[in-house]
Formats: structure tokens, sequence, C-alpha cells
């Protein structure tokens, strides 16, 4: 094949020079060669036009600087100048909506980036930000060109400088196809969403070999940072699939459930779900007793519209729930306690999980309802020695700071801080509903018995029994699921089969909100 980048351009007349353009076009569309495309399919990865294929409408991809090549010398690679440098950029449009991409092309250096690589990548960027439509990245890049030294470094510093700039105002969504090691782990990190694929992609700041070498633990590229390693400890990974293609479909529909930017609304759909429509199920799938555990999950898929909803860090923290839905054709940003696990405490990771898609939720102006079955924070040594006060107050932070339409529903139990840091009508919770088995309080019965009547029940010629009479007194008095919509804690205690409908009506009348923050430059948040 004629390497057309290296021949000196001889037509003389329009048709010649179309010709000659074509040509070189249909080289770009090829990349370096068959060879590599079958070396990149025998990795069980698809090329990065491909990607670009499935993540877009069809025939809706623009191609920005398709010719752009290196100017780079020395180690070869004066000899080495192939289009596009490793990076494809542009835009097109998912159902319909504009989405600028870029996609690291393994098969040119690697997908490492240098100087124009980093270039592409900036005025890619620079686009979506001031065009006000989201930033996919399809990562499988080997970091930084090292042939071209601190040129690339400084150039990731242009993507993380603008990864920060564009962070609340269009959604930035990082789509990890290969490796991604040392500084460049830091561009995701800074994104909104990030989606992992299993077996193929891997995020870590330093590899297995110097982790080897500096700890004497052996460890796998997987088992250090693979797509089950980050979706389930870490967190890093909001998604992880076992397949480009789920994968990429899966961020179509996440793309779906977002606004554009920061200015706009999510789009809302036609529902075929009744609004008014009753859950009677709601009855058996929560147990009225407060000790026994049950799946929030299947609570919220009764009623948000059709079932339907994608859960956000499902595999991460998972005492705490996170969910995108819709609820009459709105979408809607679903935070709730699961007592299946943990009983549905608050600990330092499910902490910072729900503060963070608080702030999401409150960014791209997606209302906020949070279901409340909460027995407390988690106590131990650990926790409070990870700073569970630091991040417990993440969570209380994003809430008080949120601006969005924000419910709250009680569904059983609700206990002490946690209580409070769950969008309590105390930190600014527009509406506050509540079931009838719902109990607001400090702590337990149990526990606020044995603390106020603990000489009582000491001096008691029968301890136990005298302990239940008390416990029984103190439920009656203060925990009935009454006492907390008396003193105008709760707006209404509602039949559980009627929730859909009341959050629906109360949505509703919320979509006009406004509601202004105290000028400043921005908040000092705890970290």
């Amino acid at each position: 094949m004629t390497d057309l980048s290296q021949t000196p351009l001889a037509a003389s007349d329009a048709r010649g020079r179309v010709a000659e353009l074509r040509a070189i076009r249909e080289q770009v569309r090829r990349g370096p060669g068959e060879r590599a495309t079958q070396a990149q399919h025998a990795k069980g990865k698809l090329t990065a036009r491909e990607r670009i294929e499935l993540l877009l409408d069809e025939g809706s991809f623009r191609e920005v600087e398709p010719l752009r090549r290196h100017r780079a010398t020395g180690f070869g690679l004066e000899d080495r100048r192939p289009y596009t440098d490793g990076v494809i950029t542009g835009w097109g449009t998912v159902e319909g909506r504009t989405v600028f991409v870029y996609a690291h092309d393994f098969r040119i250096f690697g997908g490492a980036l240098g100087e124009a690589h980093a270039a592409k990548i900036h005025k890619i960027m620079d686009m979506a930000i001031a065009a006000g439509a989201p930033l996919v990245s399809l990562n499988d890049g080997a970091g930084a060109r090292i042939q071209e030294g601190v040129v690339a470094l400084a150039g990731y510093g242009g993507i993380f400088q603008r990864n920060t700039a564009a962070s609340g105002v269009i959604p930035q969504i990082s789509v990890m196809l290969g490796p991604c090691a040392g500084g460049a782990a830091y561009s995701p990190a800074l994104t909104d969403f990030v989606f992992m694929v299993r077996d193929t992609s891997q995020m870590f700041i330093t590899g297995p070999d110097v982790v080897q070498a500096v700890t004497g633990a052996q460890v796998s590229q997987n088992g250090l940072g693979g797509a089950d390693v980050h979706a389930s400890a870490s967190g890093v990974a909001h998604f992880a699939y076992d397949d480009e293609a789920t994968c990429l479909e899966e961020v179509r529909y996440l793309l779906s459930l977002l606004p554009s930017n920061n200015r706009e609304n999510p789009p809302r759909t036609e529902c075929g779900d009744p609004a008014g429509r009753r859950g009677e199920a709601l009855y058996d799938l929560v147990p009225a007793d407060g000790n026994r555990p049950y799946d929030m999950r299947a609570v919220i898929e009764e009623i948000v519209d059709d079932g339907e909803l994608l859960e956000v860090h499902e595999r991460w923290a998972t005492n705490v729930i996170c969910v995108l839905a819709r609820l009459d054709g709105q979408v809607v940003g679903v935070v709730a306690n699961q007592p299946q696990h943990l009983a549905g405490v608050l600990d330092i990771h499910a902490s910072e999980k729900a503060a963070r898609f608080v702030q999401m939720c409150d960014a791209f102006n997606i209302p906020i309802v949070t279901l409340l079955d909460v027995p407390g924070f988690l106590p131990g040594v650990d926790q409070e020695h990870g700073g569970i006060i630091r991040h417990g107050a993440k969570l209380l932070y994003a809430y008080c700071n949120a601006t969005v339409p924000r419910i709250s529903l009680v569904l059983r139990k609700a206990y002490g801080g946690a209580y409070i840091v769950m969008d309590s009508q105390s930190i600014g919770a527009d509406l506050t509903y509540a079931w009838p088995t719902n109990e607001i309080a400090v702590m337990g019965a149990e526990g606020a018995a044995g603390v106020i009547f603990r000489r009582r029940i000491a001096a008691s010629d029968d301890p136990e029994a005298t302990r239940a009479e008390l416990v029984k007194e103190y439920r009656s008095e203060l925990m009935h699921p009454y006492y907390a919509a008396e003193r105008g804690l709760v707006d209404d205690v509602i039949d559980p089969a009627d929730t859909r409908g009341v959050l629906i009506a109360a949505l509703a009348m919320l979509r006009t909100k406004h509601a202004d923050l105290p000028a400043r430059k921005h908040g000092n948040p705890p970290q």
C-alpha cells in the first residue's frame, strides 16, 4: 500500500486533488493496516472507529483533525508520522442529541499521548464545553509517549485542567477499554462516570512490577486494577461489563438520562405507566418489623416508571443505593438505604458514594428522592479512626448545598445523626413524607430506654420485665408514627401504596423551584 502521507501531491487539477484527498481519507479510515487491526481483535478489543460507531447514532460522526500528524523528531519518530496521531476526535449524536467523543487508537503508538495527540483532545474538550454538550472518552492508551518526554506530560496537564473546568458544566463520561496507568488515570477520576470492561481494561497509578519491587506483593494487572476491583473494592468504577458492546450501549442509556449541560433539564419522555398507579406490592415488600431485612431495590422498582432504573456503583458500598430512574417521564436521582446489607447503616464508603451522587444530581438539575430506613452510622474503631465524622460530613454538605427539588420519605427506621444527614427537613428537604411504619428518633427504643432508665432497671426486682415495660412506654410516647408529623418535622404520613402518586405530584409542584446559594467563590467541603 502506498503511504500517501510520505508522498508529495502530484495532481494539478481539482479532480485530481479530490482523488488524492479521497485516497488519504481512506488511508486514515483504515489506520495502520489489517495486521494491527487483527492484533487488536485478538485481544478481544474493538478498534477506535468500531467503538465510535457503537456509541453514536449511525452515520452521525463528524471527525475533527483526522489529518493531524506529530512533528516530533528523534528515536525514529520522524520516520513514523501516521495520520490521527493515535486519537480519533469529533462529535455525533446519541438519540439525536449532540455528544463529543475522543477515542484512543491503540494500533498507533499504543494509543500513547504525545503533543499532537494531546492538542487534538484539548481542542475537542474545548469544543464540548463551548457547545454545552456531553464528552465521552474511549480510553485505550499506553500513557505518555516516552519519546516526546515532558511535552507529553504537559499534554496530560491540559486535559486535567479542562476536566476540572468542565466539571458540573457538561457530563463527562470515561469508558475504560484498555490499560490506563500512572498520571493518565487521573483524567477518568476527574470525570462524572467511569465505565470498565472486564479482563481488557485496567487502571492503576503504579503497575504490578513496581508494586512487587516496592512491597514484595505479587499481583496481576486485573488483580491490581481490573474492572471488578474498581467496581467493588475501590469505588473508582461506577459500572463494569463483560464486553464492549454492552458497555457502550449502557453509556448511551446513561446519556439519555442526563441533560446536555448544567443549563438544561434532563430530557423528559412520554410515560405509559400511570402516575396514579397504586403500589399494593409495597405492603409485602417492606416488613413492619424494623429488624427484618428486605430489598430496597425492589421497592424502588415498584415506584419508578415501568420498574426501569440505572444503579450507580451497584457493587460498591452496597448498604446504600444510588439510582437514576424516571417518575412520570421525569428523570430523578434516588438515594436509599439498603437493609439487606449492614442493615442499611451509613459508613465511610456509603457516605462518600451517596455524597458524590447527590452532587452530580444537583449539578445537572436532577431532582433527588431519598428513601430512609437507617439505624444510624456504623459503630467501630475502624470507622472512627478512618474518619467517619469527616466522610459523613461529605454527605451532609452535599445535601445542604443542593438546590434541586428534594423529597425524603421515611419507610421505617430513621435514627440519630443518620436521619438528619439523609436529607431531613431540618437540612432543607422541600417535602418530607413518612409511611405509618416509620420510627423517627434519636436511637432505637431499646437503647434509649437503657440510657434513660438505667438506674430504674438496675434497681428493679425483675430487670428484664422492667426493661421491656419501659421500652414499650418510650416507643408509645416518642416513637409512634405520628410523633414527627405532629411537630411539623414530617409533612404527611402516607399510604405506602400511594407513594408513586405522591412523589410525582410533589415533583410536578417543585418543577419551577428556584433557590440561590450565597455569593462565594466556592465552598470548602469536608475532605
